[in-house]
């Protein structure tokens, strides 16, 4: 696997310039309750399948989708249709749960019954984002209208496991800023990717360098997941810090790349 020699970072690194997205759609009533469409450029073949990117940032409210724009556009030079999803985050009204979880079924179910979108549906999510794919893998709604419109999830260093978050106080304590209640909670549970298994493949990408949203944070989940007989495999790079995921630049992004591609059919 190829290695990176930068240095570990806490911050997604600048943002190049941008071109705008090809349209933005509501799913929602909120301004918060949208995503943007990208397209394959002119010149790159299309394939018949759409990223839905979700964006991290510990679910708050200071980190939007536009940190998520490079990533978006590499998928979309590698040929993809992409959706980049917004969400109510902490801080906002409605943010955190349920409305944060409410957010993702609402653009998971707007972008599967979007005729401009093909299918099927590949759930990429960073961090958080990691977090709130995983959950959806999970949901039994998840497929429902759409039977094989997801093809699986990517969580690129998810928080998987909000109790191994919670006691590692990843992002200050933001899990349990997220859920609004203690661990052990009903809200708590309803909010957990461990409280249930998923119902389409998921795939767990970890930069071993990452000090953001270490990769023993998705042991447990990997374990339970893989003793219930899910389709559930986790990969760590060498070298790959938590941004390297997300970063086109980083040798890391190839492997994202290659794992998207192959949960297709």
């Amino acid at each position: 696997m190829a290695a990176m020699s930068t240095a570990p970072r806490s911050e997604p690194a600048p943002l190049p310039p941008s071109s705008p997205p090809a349209a933005t759609r509501a799913y929602g009533a909120d301004p918060a309750q949208v995503y943007d469409v990208r397209l394959p450029p002119p010149g790159v073949i299309p394939l018949h399948a759409t990223v839905l990117v979700v964006h991290g940032g510990f679910w708050r409210a200071a980190y939007d989708r536009a940190h998520a724009e490079p990533e978006a556009r590499a998928f979309a030079e590698a040929g993809y249709t992409v959706a980049v999803a917004e969400y109510r985050r902490v801080g906002m009204p409605g943010g955190g749960v349920p409305g944060t979880l409410d957010d993702v079924r609402g653009v998971i179910t707007a972008v599967l019954a979007d005729p401009e979108l093909p299918q099927p549906v590949v759930l990429v999510g960073h961090s958080a984002g990691g977090h709130l794919v995983t959950w959806a893998a999970a949901q039994p709604w998840i497929a429902e209208g759409h039977p094989g419109g997801v093809a699986g999830a990517v969580a690129l260093a998810g928080v998987v496991d909000l109790g191994a978050a919670d006691r590692m106080q990843l992002g200050d304590g933001a899990a349990r800023a997220f859920v609004g209640s203690d661990a052990g909670s009903a809200a708590w549970a309803a909010a957990d990717p461990m409280s249930s298994h998923p119902r389409v493949p998921v795939r767990l990408i970890w930069g071993d360098e990452d000090d953001v949203v270490p990769a023993a944070v998705g042991d447990a989940y990997l374990a339970q997941a893989r003793a219930a007989g899910a389709d559930v495999r986790s990969e760590v790079i060498r070298g790959a810090d938590h941004f390297a995921l997300i970063d086109p630049t980083a040798p890391a992004f190839r492997s994202v790349l290659a794992t998207v591609h192959a949960l297709l059919p």
